[in-house]
């Protein structure tokens, strides 16, 4: 095929059926089987239209029918494409509703947006799907912490290892490796040795310290992907014995979910999609748990659409930041970007100290071991408010 033809069949894809007319171009064979994945779902007279051409073609409400046409788009298209077309199916034919059968969770590509989906139908489901929904949770929540876990305990290993840093340790605390390497600088050729004008050791207290972290995660139904990555760190810092790590979710009530923090899948099933929101109540709920402020981070991650009493969650919040905790609250922990948000209530914890803005899931370890180190954090230059 050269390269006119080329084009004029990828044209023909793009527009639909009736561009058969103008480009002069029909299809055969996988490229017709492409078209029909296409038409199925952003034909004429879907929802939210999207693709020109008068496509007949649907996949009404057959369970059949749309777990064939989910095989069909996972054998022509690359994950990425499918995941895409999965959640606009989800939007223009209540793929959601039919999510609730086993033989189709089968057949869907497992990514965070449909993990999501799967919580907000939680209350919803069969007892028959339940265990075939939590497989499928459980691939995701297994793909993700391969992904995550490894950088995130070595970046914040390495952040409470600096926090613990003495600068002037008894001889028998000295690092000499540290020390050595702090002070080549002052090395002295003909004495063959180094001057180290800089001690570096950890004190015996080093290998119990320990700093506290509570995620206080929004469970509305904005912040599904949030909640998804949130249970994953939540497990992934849990892990780690030299951190005290509490989860807490919140809608109008607040559920303390640390005793299941080990297991995301659990983490994910126990929270509840949806509702109102009361940021105070949950703040609250973390303030009482605070022990020790200067040795704990209070990780906020919230739209921000308040529900509660907005005074009240400010005060608390200086409360906490006076005390000596650090305060962290991130609009989003996924990858799609900063959110809609309420920007007053973002403004008004900025002004008090408290940085807001939204964090991708590998930026999060980074974003950790700052605070840990109480140094400034890595904030995207895009934050809308730092």
């Amino acid at each position: 095929m050269n390269g006119v033809d080329e084009r004029l069949r990828r044209w023909r894809l793009v527009l639909g059926g009736d561009a058969a007319e103008t480009t002069g171009v029909s299809l055969g064979g996988r490229d017709a089987a492409m078209d029909a994945a296409f038409s199925a779902l952003y034909g004429k007279g879907k929802k939210g239209g999207g693709r020109s051409g008068d496509r007949s073609a649907g996949l009404g409400a057959s369970a059949p029918s749309v777990a064939r046409w989910l095989g069909d788009i996972r054998t022509y298209f690359p994950s990425s494409v499918v995941q895409v077309m999965q959640r606009d199916a989800i939007e223009r034919i209540g793929l959601s509703a039919l999510l609730l059968e086993p033989e189709m969770l089968e057949a869907v590509e497992a990514d965070v947006h449909l993990v999501g989906t799967l919580l907000s139908l939680n209350k919803a489901m069969p007892e028959t799907t339940r265990e075939t929904a939590r497989t499928v949770v459980r691939k995701v929540v297994d793909e993700l912490e391969k992904r995550l876990a490894t950088r995130t305990r070595a970046t914040v290993t390495g952040a409470l290892d600096r926090s613990a840093r003495i600068s002037r340790p008894r001889h028998r605390d000295i690092d000499w490796g540290r020390t050595i390497r702090a002070n080549l600088k002052n090395y002295l050729p003909e004495y063959g040795t180094v001057v180290p004008e800089r001690l570096i050791g950890y004190g015996h207290a080093a290998q119990s310290v320990k700093k506290d972290v509570i995620l206080c995660v929004d469970q509305s139904g904005s912040m599904a992907a949030s909640v998804v990555y949130a249970s994953v760190f939540g497990a992934v810092l849990a892990s780690m014995r030299s951190i005290s790590t509490r989860l807490v979710v919140f809608d109008t009530a607040v559920v303390d979910l640390t005793d299941q923090i080990d297991d995301p899948v659990d983490v994910l099933f126990g929270t509840q999609l949806g509702g109102g929101t009361d940021i105070n109540r949950a703040l609250a709920y973390c303030q009482s748990q605070i022990t020790r402020p200067t040795d704990t981070v209070v990780v906020l991650i919230s739209d921000l659409y308040e529900g509660g009493i907005r005074e009240e969650m400010l005060k608390r919040v200086a409360a906490m930041k006076a005390s000596g905790t650090q305060f962290v609250t991130l609009l989003a922990l996924s990858d799609e970007g900063a959110p809609a948000y309420d920007h007053a209530h973002a403004e008004a914890l900025a002004a008090l100290g408290a940085p807001v803005f939204a964090c991708t899931p590998d930026l999060f370890p980074d974003v950790m071991a700052a605070a840990i180190e109480r140094r400034a954090l890595p904030i995207p230059d895009m934050a809308p408010h730092q």
